[in-house]
């Protein structure tokens, strides 16, 4: 985690910065008041520098610009361009520069433009090296705080750029924890420059194991693990935005705003199984249903890989490979049960002790969740989603689709669904 606190090098530079010396030009077109200006002052006293003199407006403008100049020493009457101008097309050209008025004019009309335009000081010449003195020293104090905090805000924005992931991670758990609401959410999935829109999936990713051994195992190997299967998960994901977060108890927690495949979670337990050598019980909700939606679905996750750890590997396996073969016409009991090397006997009776559902209920629940998401993602045909969820005909996919989900796939698709999922419906 990245320290809260300043390091000595940050200090050293934001340091650094503010105590780099002031650049100061002289504009008055009479060299004697120039070379006056220049030797009644200690500049170095005062963490400042002369950097070049003008002798008109026009030529002062260009020395600030190019110069970089902090602070401009400027006659009111000078040739080519006055004082008041050189201030105005200044404060265009770069703002940051400080003005004092050196003038021989004791005039109301120009002390006032001079307010107006921000300038630090008015001197009347002849100048008083005191006087001036004590202008450029309140003028170098200011600066100096100013210069001081700009460069801690810079360093505070740095420091924010580099936490930015940590700060995903937090906010993601906390926005599916319910801890984020209204308006405040899309602020900040803006600063954190995630998508503004929730995300399209929900998953959690649970080691069991770490549970009954975090007492004998060490945090650095724990932690270690952790950050392995995180990394596995990452690649697993690919290119699509998402963000990975832990919640207390160790969960990953996976936030994704570009749909994977449905076989993801079996991806994710085959890698991290051959990878780490560790078993892990993965659950992903699609969501529907905007920010609201996104907290059942990490609910619903929650729920289902705690539950995970109650059922027996042949389940596991054989829900896996009904999830990943559910457009299969030809998926069967009997198939399934060949597959695992069971009797389709033997396999209907766990899954209904273990799922409390049949291998139909879970392959029609399987199917139907694929054909919500292709509605409400897709303008395929209905005709077109009965084939690809593996079904024979459209009739037989609009029954089993109304059977489940309570409206016919057309009410669905024009809004009659009132919000009802398929996870709703176990």
């Amino acid at each position: 985690m990245a320290k809260s606190m300043t390091t000595g090098t940050e200090q050293r530079n934001t340091e650094k910065r503010y105590e780099e010396r002031y650049r100061v030009l002289i504009a008055d077109d009479e060299p004697i008041i120039r070379e006056g200006i220049r030797d009644c002052v200690d500049w170095t006293a005062l963490g400042m520098e002369v950097a070049d003199e003008a002798e008109d407006g026009e030529e002062a403008l260009e020395l600030a610009v190019r110069l970089g100049i902090d602070i401009l020493l400027v006659d009111m009457n000078m040739p080519i361009m006055d004082g008041i101008e050189l201030i105005r097309r200044l404060r265009e050209e770069r703002p940051e520069c400080r003005c004092l008025i050196i003038s021989g004019h004791d005039e109301f009309a120009y002390a006032q433009e001079a307010v107006r335009l921000g300038v630090e000081d008015y001197i009347l010449k002849p100048v008083d090296a005191e006087q001036l003195h004590a202008a450029l020293s309140r003028l170098s104090q200011r600066l100096g705080e100013e210069r001081k905090r700009t460069a801690y805000v810079e360093q505070a924005a740095e420091q924010i750029q580099r936490n930015i992931p940590l700060l995903r991670q937090r906010f993601c758990l906390e926005l599916l924890e319910g801890q984020h609401t209204g308006e405040n959410v899309m602020e900040q999935l803006a600063f954190l420059r995630l998508p503004s829109q929730p995300p399209v999936q929900i998953g959690v990713v649970r080691w069991p194991a770490v549970e009954t051994r975090q007492a004998i195992m060490r945090e650095n190997d724990r932690q270690l693990f952790l950050y392995a299967a995180e990394n596995i998960i990452a690649e697993l994901l690919e290119d699509r935005p998402h963000v990975l977060f832990r919640d207390a108890n160790g969960l990953i927690g996976i936030c994704l705003w570009q749909e994977a495949p449905e076989t993801i979670g079996a991806s994710i337990e085959q890698a991290i199984g051959r990878y780490l050598n560790i078993a892990v019980h993965t659950h992903v909700e699609h969501n529907a249903g905007g920010m609201e939606g996104a907290i059942e679905a990490f609910r619903v996750c929650r729920d289902r890989v705690y539950g995970e750890s109650q059922l027996s590997p042949l389940v596991r396996r054989a829900r896996q490979l009904i999830q990943e073969g559910y457009a299969d016409r030809e998926l069967t009991l009997e198939t399934l049960a060949s597959r695992l090397q069971v009797s389709a006997v033997y396999l209907s009776r766990v899954l209904k002790k273990e799922l409390n559902d049949s291998f139909v209920t879970l392959v029609t629940r399987a199917r139907i969740r694929k054909a919500v998401q292709l509605l409400d993602s897709t303008t395929l045909s209905i005709y077109d989603i009965a084939e690809r969820t593996g079904y024979d005909s459209q009739h037989y996919f609009s029954t089993a689709f109304k059977k489940t989900m309570g409206v016919s796939p057309v009410q669905y698709r024009k809004g009659g669904g009132n919000g009802v999922s398929v996870s709703d419906q176990e």
